[in-house]
């Protein structure tokens, strides 16, 4: 949903988040795939993996995604190139009739998936890397002595060894970013997407398999890493908004994206490993509430969004008006709707509660 007025310079801070934001997800969704994997055999292993992923993905599709289509809809925001249908765009009736419909056109347009999983595309990708990876993962486990545990482990021992994990990240930016980046998410064809993205998520599984060597490294090198991620990311800049076209231009600011973005992992991992490393009652129940939060801040956001777009407001005030309302909103939901209720919890990826 896009506002009345659009501010250009948002690009540079959305620019700064977003070349991290996800990649570090994938990160942390491979390190804890590393504990889950060293807790269970394969079959409770995907049993688990299939509760907390599979149903809260198929939660979104039947109950979360019509209410941002319809949302789109009011506001003549709805993807109808993604569908290739008229059916939608024909529409005038209430909510309930239009969820019988896009249920109806769900079905036959299975093919256009970026729109069914929406925000919850990562969570489809977790899904097929697991279904590839999951062999790989075991047996590491079962190996942590494998050749490529022992090389990886080699590189905490420098200083800068922790940068060679960007060359794979370098190699996919340069190489594929090019031609195949996209922002559809529809894994067939997203071949940027998904060869960055499952990258990422191996490299979290390796990071956790070096043990100890890896958070000696990076608390020990954090400020060498955040000082890193910011010269790069103000090396694109530059090319990108003073410096003028040159041979290889384009080889060079990918090159800095992916360098600029590896490091800021290593340095978020570093200073999350340095200060929030400690028992917290707080981030207990922040890990529990992330997920749920995260799969209904989207409709929450384009309902407030839709009611609020067309007001006339300055951005110091609209700004924090959708930050605040968004996480109010999406926490009340989950603490007085989805955590007190146990039949409710697992279909937004939570354990049931023990009585």
């Amino acid at each position: 949903m896009l506002n009345s007025v659009t501010y250009d310079w948002l690009n540079y801070p959305l620019l700064f988040l977003n070349r991290w934001r996800l990649p570090l997800l994938f990160v942390i969704s491979g390190m804890g795939t590393f504990f889950l994997i060293s807790k269970r055999n394969w079959r409770d292993f995907i049993k688990e993996r299939f509760a907390r992923l599979f149903i809260p993905l198929m939660t979104m599709v039947i109950f979360i995604t019509p209410i941002m289509g319809y949302m789109l809809l009011l506001g003549d925001r709805f993807p109808l190139e993604l569908l290739n249908v008229s059916d939608i765009g024909q529409f005038s009736g209430n909510y309930f009739e239009f969820f019988i419909l896009y249920i109806g056109i769900v079905i036959k347009t299975l093919p256009a998936i970026n729109l069914w999983w929406a925000h919850l595309w990562f969570v489809g990708y977790l899904l097929i890397f697991l279904c590839i990876l999951t062999p790989l993962f075991f047996y590491l486990r079962n190996h942590p002595q494998a050749w490529i545990i022992s090389k990886t482990k080699s590189l905490t021992t420098h200083k800068f060894g922790l940068f060679a994990l960007a060359i794979p990240l370098v190699l996919c930016r340069v190489l594929l970013a090019p031609r195949f980046f996209s922002n559809n998410m529809v894994f067939w064809g997203d071949w940027f997407n998904v060869v960055n993205y499952g990258t990422l998520f191996f490299i979290g599984f390796l990071l956790m398999a070096l043990k100890d060597t890896l958070w000696e490294n990076v608390t020990k090198n954090r400020r060498l890493y955040i000082i890193t991620a910011l010269v790069a990311f103000a090396a694109v800049i530059f090319l990108w908004e003073v410096a003028g076209f040159f041979p290889h231009k384009e080889v060079a600011t990918n090159t800095l994206q992916a360098l600029y973005t590896w490091t800021m992992i290593l340095a978020l991992i570093g200073y999350a490993a340095t200060y929030l490393n400690k028992p917290s009652k707080l981030l207990f129940y922040a890990n529990a509430t992330v997920f749920p939060i995260y799969i209904l801040h989207a409709p929450v956001e384009y309902i407030l969004s839709y009611h609020i777009k067309d007001v006339e407001m300055c951005f110091a005030l609209k700004f924090p008006i959708m930050v605040i309302g968004v996480f109010s909103i999406s926490w009340l939901i989950y603490e007085f709707g989805v955590r007190r209720y146990s039949w409710i919890r697992p279909l937004f990826g939570m354990k049931r509660e023990r009585k």
